[in-house]
């Protein structure tokens, strides 16, 4: 029997295990690196071990410091989570050469999965149906397109999607490159793209006896950057007969490498119907919530009572209802994905019915790794947390997602938020149209196909919102400054005897400066171009009445940035002044890092010409590789960095100037 159990992990997985081991009366060890030293995960657990340093290399991928934290806080077992060493079989058999138990599988059924290459011969051999391996060295015009993949990866790291052969040489030189920096193995290799195919997946559960459940199918067909983000129990497009098919094909998938635990066996299904393996997951899904609403489960439970010994029921629970999750990330959909970091001033999703584990009833789950007042840093995924709703029909879940993500306060990051409200109440999407090509098919990704071509990465804030919002703001702000005015015994800010100028305010926002003008009447603070305002003597909200319907603004402000809440939509703005400090210009042309990170290739020289959007700079950030590219065509004036060097957020990577015509 596990006394105490210590997760090799971080964030909102670490978290959701240590849900399940209170409920099971198991105390708890968590791991943090210095980078984690404030985050909730570390305070979660009953005692927490660090390991010193930031990189995952220095941390949470060193096996003998995890090993070492264990047996100094004198847990007796471990559990892996989800990425990091989850599926490192030379991990499984440390962990228990120390005399611990592993909450996984075998390290033979890791080994047997962990290169996707030999993995998927097995799964030939076991009857499985695979897709061809392709030689990257030997791909020819008829292959295209192809996928290279990371042999070792997932996650969606080592991807390329190549569509020609001039494409080749850089997608597998790239892949290479961020399978040996998530993986530590830098082998790839390339598969057939299917074209108009669903990503589906089945849940699996084995013990130790020769029982192996498989709970159903999860879609998780909507991806960016080849990591889903938005999954959901059961698939529409998977009727009784094809689940029992692939429900059949997991088992055999889960018999053939002696599998124990859980796991999740993964398929491309092609639109005449036709499935194939795609790869063994040999740890717990970040999407596996959805599979526990549906069935009712909790597998982390299960997992650590199969490594207990535990016997499992000859069958599975029946499914009830429809689960939805989405990944709330802390990134710009509009630009390319670019990950945000920094704090994080507000986080609260309204409505919650349960925190890591099934709600009682259909509802709202959260899992979540961050809270409001904690920061997000550059050295990891940048996954905030996920909402799941559980409904009676996928049609109620979505509705239920959506508002709840609408109604969520999110200040301090750029997220996703509202590109997956839009995706939620997306005609296609609840029409169940979705496949791996689903973003491709809207703007601003690609190109929009009839009915389905609305703008995904558009703020759910309309203009007209984010002016309303800046009014709201700029009489709270005065409120507020004359609240302050009062209490010191002063005169409130732009009294005066005789009315003369109204006060201004001005704003930047989505698409530039917004000033706005008011005045300090009889009746209160009114602006200049906005009759019927109310505004209360003290507190954040505004209420401000638009087409003869009012509408509550609460703004909150925390230094420059001011955030904006209404059922119109949320806005940020920052709050600009008065007279602008002329040191923190910044020459034209400047080209600027989006985030803290390092520079792994500069693609150009100083003094050379470059094109529109032609790519100056690669930099790493949060386990991912994002490429700099030039605003304008000119010639690069100056070049700042070189290979390796870290750079923080805002330095000047190089500056574009325009080419003298000769």
């Amino acid at each position: 029997m596990i006394d105490t159990l210590l997760v090799a992990n971080r964030g909102e997985i670490a978290r959701r295990v240590f849900r399940s081991c209170r409920d099971l009366g198991i105390g708890t060890v968590a791991v943090f690196s210095d980078a984690d030293a404030g985050a909730p995960h570390a305070a979660d657990a009953d005692r927490s071990v660090r390991l010193p340093g930031a990189a995952p290399s220095d941390t949470y991928l060193r096996a003998d410091l995890i090993i070492g934290a264990a047996t100094a806080a004198g847990a007796g077992a471990v559990h892996p989570g989800y990425g990091f060493l989850s599926e490192n079989a030379d991990f499984a058999r440390a962990v228990r050469a120390a005399g611990l138990v592993w909450v996984g599988p075998p390290p033979e059924a890791i080994e047997a999965m962990g290169s996707k290459v030999a993995a998927k011969k097995l799964m030939a051999d076991a009857g499985v149906p695979v897709l061809p391996e392709l030689d990257p060295d030997a791909v020819t015009e008829a292959d295209l397109p192809i996928l290279v993949k990371a042999s070792a990866g997932g996650g969606g790291r080592g991807m390329r999607v190549v569509q020609t052969l001039a494409e080749l040489p850089d997608a597998v030189t790239g892949a290479a490159r961020e399978a040996q920096s998530a993986f530590g193995d830098p082998a790839v290799f390339c598969e057939p793209l299917l074209t108009g195919a669903r990503h589906i997946e089945v849940q699996i559960l084995a013990d130790r006896h020769g029982t192996v459940w498989a709970l159903g199918e999860r879609e998780c067909s909507i991806q960016r950057r080849h990591q889903k983000i938005v999954e959901e129990a059961p698939s529409a497009a998977v009727g009784p007969e094809l689940r029992a098919e692939l429900c059949r094909a997991a088992v055999d998938a889960a018999r053939a490498i002696g599998y124990e635990g859980a796991g999740t066996v993964e398929f491309l299904l092609a639109a005449d119907g036709r499935f194939f393996f795609l790869e063994v997951n040999t740890r717990l899904q970040v999407e596996h919530p959805v599979t526990e609403c549906v069935y009712g489960v909790d597998l982390v439970r299960l997992q650590i009572e199969v490594a207990e010994g535990a016997r499992l029921p000859a069958a599975p629970p029946e499914p009830r209802g429809h689960a939805i999750e989405v990944r709330l990330y802390a990134e710009d959909p509009a630009q390319d994905w670019l990950p945000s970091s920094g704090a994080l001033h507000a986080f609260e999703v309204p409505g919650v019915d349960s925190v890591f584990a099934v709600p009682d009833g259909y509802g709202l789950r959260l899992d979540s790794g961050v809270e409001s007042g904690g920061e997000v840093g550059v050295h990891y995924d940048p996954m905030l947390a996920k909402v799941i709703a559980w409904a009676p029909t996928r049609t109620a879940a979505a509705r239920r997602l959506a508002a709840a993500l609408r109604g969520a306060r999110v200040h301090g990051l750029t997220t996703n938020r509202d590109l997956l409200v839009r995706i939620l109440t997306e005609r296609c999407f609840l029409a169940a149209e979705t496949d791996t090509g689903y973003l491709d098919r809207h703007p601003p990704f690609g190109g929009a196909e009839a009915g389905c071509a609305v703008d995904l990465a558009a703020p759910l804030a309309s203009p007209e919102t984010v002016r309303l919002s800046a009014l709201a703001a700029a009489l709270a702000d005065a409120d507020a400054n004359r609240g302050s005015a009062a209490a010191l015994g002063g005169m409130p800010s732009g009294w005066r005897n005789v009315p003369s100028q109204p006060q201004r305010k001005t704003y930047e926002g989505p698409d530039g400066e917004i000033e706005v003008a008011y005045r300090l009447t009889r009746d209160g603070l009114v602006a200049e171009d906005h009759p019927g305002v109310a505004c209360p003597a003290t507190g954040p909200v505004v209420t401000l009445e638009a087409g003869g319907v009012r509408h509550d603004f609460e703004v909150r402000r925390v230094g420059d940035s001011v955030f904006i809440d209404s059922d119109l939509g949320p806005v940020t703005l920052r709050a600009l002044p008065r007279f602008v400090d002329p040191s923190t210009a910044v020459a034209p042309g400047s080209l600027l890092a989006p985030m803290p990170g390092t520079v792994v290739r500069v693609e150009v020289e100083r003094g050379a010409s470059v094109a529109d959007g032609q790519v100056l700079v690669v930099l790493e950030a949060m386990k991912m590789e994002h490429r700099i590219a030039a605003p304008s065509a000119g010639v690069v004036a100056e070049l700042n960095v070189s290979e390796g060097q870290q750079v923080e957020a805002g330095a000047v990577l190089a500056v574009i100037a325009e080419e003298t015509p000769q």
